[in-house]
């Protein structure tokens, strides 16, 4: 009676052991530390390192270990000041190539890491970082709409051969100037049944000599246009930061027309300020193949439909004014190599609407080149504007195709990045921002673990002293029960918030409440006359669809927390469900393994110390 087979007693050493090893890394803290990121996302240089321990030396900065983690390099000190000195020597050196941001790197130990252990991951409550409240611009949003529907109205009137006298924005809508009533029904007709242009409210309208269409967008559809701009913009601000880096981002919506961007760890809003705060699209445009762009920038005569740029090599690029399709109707972009030739290319696919327009433009321009365009507009008012990449058009293509003529698959990765996170669907700008200091940070963590401690002393000395050796087993258990809940919310990269610890204090007392139900149920049997052996077995058997029904239920309140609350809820969820599974662990077959050891088997009892 009362004895486990061997492999249980295994499996809970088992169990045991990797939680211990998994909950190691939180004992060791966090280095200050300098992020050295390119500000366009590319992949860093090979002789970067040798340049920043140069700079770092000759100003005699101390600086631990280096890393590469992705695509930034990652420098250790020992104290901020080294870390505050070497980040403003290293932003005068490396210039606006690259982001230099302050950071707090996790000092886990090589050996640990290589197993893939890894501290809690700990909010912006506890860590410190920055906050940022971002509001869309809707107007902008709306006026990039109409430009659109203007060169959609363009094209389709050229492609049936209607000659108009204007098509242009007027106000918060559109006018269409005809020279014929003629041409003015068959323009009504192609503006109501075109699908590119459905979600027009359009009307007749007599001006001069001239026969006229009034349009404005409808509410329906502006609607539309506000929520998608705002759910790219977010999807769009998540792959900068996660593809520049920064650990664990909040990034979610508030409102209408908001946006709430949470970066922990970060200490430098400047540095924040330039991972999100520009704002960047893509655009694609056809190269002007009748004129030079060499001679059009040594002149300065450009012609009237089209636009002088640059690439990155400084290089003239001749471009038309018109738009072909814009990074918001970009759906993906992956590095590849082209199946036909075996040269590194970039897969792309768009939208409907932006598939339509690629495929109409490349049906009609097979042999011409067409360009990339990255537009990127600082926080401080600056614009940048290259072209990425120029490309003939061999074959027409619409929502799927590949830019090809690109030297390495760095390049193409390179590219394929940009195309991702490169593009908002509406200009942001920032209309508040917060700084949670690492001092702040370092209170609340300082607090929640003073929080966790007290309790779990007095849980402790309260079992000890009330249930003597059964006490003490329950308060093994106890300790593992927060070993395992820790390496767990270690393991699946959880973020710890301090309603967090909230559920992990809850969860040290739910764990003593099934075994006090143990117990309890234990002197029970024995008040009714059974032996000691017999009450032991009753005590956890009838005890356990009571701890289980209770748990389940529990269970259920925190899957729905966690499914429909945000923020420190889903923090508090997340705890409370990982602390519910393991206190079932732990004070069931955890303390009924060591009760058995203790009196189990073929011991002689007479008296239960309980």
């Amino acid at each position: 009676m009362n004895q486990y087979p061997v492999w249980k007693y295994l499996l809970i050493i088992f169990v045991l052991v990797i939680g211990a090893v998994y909950a190691l890394p939180n004992i060791y803290g966090e280095d200050p530390a300098i992020q050295v990121t390119s500000s366009r996302g590319f992949a860093l240089p090979v002789e970067l390192s040798s340049n920043i321990e140069d700079a770092l030396v000759v100003e005699q900065i101390g600086f631990g270990a280096s890393e590469q983690q992705g695509n930034h390099l990652l420098y250790r000190f020992d104290n901020t000041e080294d870390q505050l000195k070497a980040a403003g020597v290293l932003r005068e050196s490396l210039g606006d190539q690259y982001i230099v941001a302050l950071n707090l790197a996790h000092a886990t130990p090589e050996g640990l890491r290589a197993i893939g252990g890894k501290p809690m991951t700990l909010g912006l409550d506890l860590q410190g970082g920055v906050h940022f409240l971002m509001q869309v611009d809707m107007d902008t949003a709306r006026g990039q709409q109409l430009d659109r529907f203007v060169d959609d109205i363009r094209a389709a009137l050229r492609t049936e051969g209607i000659r108009y006298v204007s098509v242009r924005r007027e106000g918060s809508g559109l006018l269409a100037m005809l020279r014929t009533s003629e041409d003015r029904d068959r323009t009504m007709n192609i503006l109501r049944t075109d699908q590119s242009l459905q979600g027009l409210n359009i009307k007749e309208l007599a001006v001069g000599e001239t026969f006229g269409i009034s349009a404005t967008v409808q509410d329906q559809q502006l609607i539309a246009l506000q929520q998608t701009a705002l759910k790219q913009n977010i999807t769009t601000l998540r792959n900068r930061v996660n593809e520049l880096g920064v650990a664990e981002p909040v990034i979610q919506q508030q409102g209408a027309d908001r946006v709430v961007v949470q970066l922990p760890g970060v200490q430098d809003t400047v540095a924040a300020k330039k991972i999100i705060g520009a704002t960047a699209t893509l655009e694609y445009r056809a190269v002007d193949e009748n004129n030079d762009a060499f001679t059009a920038s040594q002149t300065g005569r450009i012609p009237p439909e089209s636009r002088l740029y640059t690439d990155n090599n400084g290089t003239p690029v001749l471009l038309k004014k018109r738009l072909i399709v814009s990074g918001d109707q970009l759906i993906g972009a992956s590095a590849s190599f082209d199946q036909q030739t075996g040269q590194p290319s970039v897969s792309v696919t768009l939208d409907g609407v932006g598939a339509k327009r690629m495929l109409d433009f490349t049906r009609d321009n097979v042999g011409n080149r067409m360009a990339v365009v990255y537009i990127e507009q600082k926080p401080g008012g600056s614009k940048i504007e290259d072209v990425i990449s120029v490309a003939v058009v061999r074959e027409p293509f619409g929502k799927r195709f590949q830019t090809t003529g690109l030297a390495s698959i760095q390049e193409a990765s390179q590219l394929s990045l940009l195309l991702r996170a490169g593009a908002l669907a509406a200009p942001m700008e920032i209309v508040e921002e917060r700084t949670v200091g690492p001092s702040l940070g370092a209170d609340n963590v300082a607090q929640g673990f003073k929080s966790v401690t007290i309790g779990f002393v007095l849980v402790l000395v309260f079992m000890a002293i009330y249930y003597r050796v059964f006490g003490l087993v329950a308060n093994l258990a106890l300790f593992a029960n927060l070993v395992l809940l820790v390496s767990l919310l270690s393991m699946l990269g959880a973020t710890l918030t301090m309603p967090g610890i909230a559920g992990i204090v809850l969860t040290i007392g739910m764990a003593v409440d099934a075994n006090v139900l143990i117990f309890e149920r234990i002197r029970e049997e024995q008040r009714n006359g059974n032996t000691p052996q017999a009450s032991i077995r009753a005590g956890y058997e009838k005890a356990f669809s009571t701890i289980a029904d209770a748990n389940i239920t529990t269970l259920i309140a925190a899957f729905v927390l966690f499914l429909f609350g945000t923020g420190p809820i889903k923090g508090f969820a997340v705890t409370l469900s990982l602390g519910i599974v393991t206190s079932m662990f732990t004070a069931i077959m955890g303390t009924r393994a060591v009760v058995n050891l203790i009196y189990g088997g073929q011991k002689r009892v007479r008296r239960l110390a309980i």
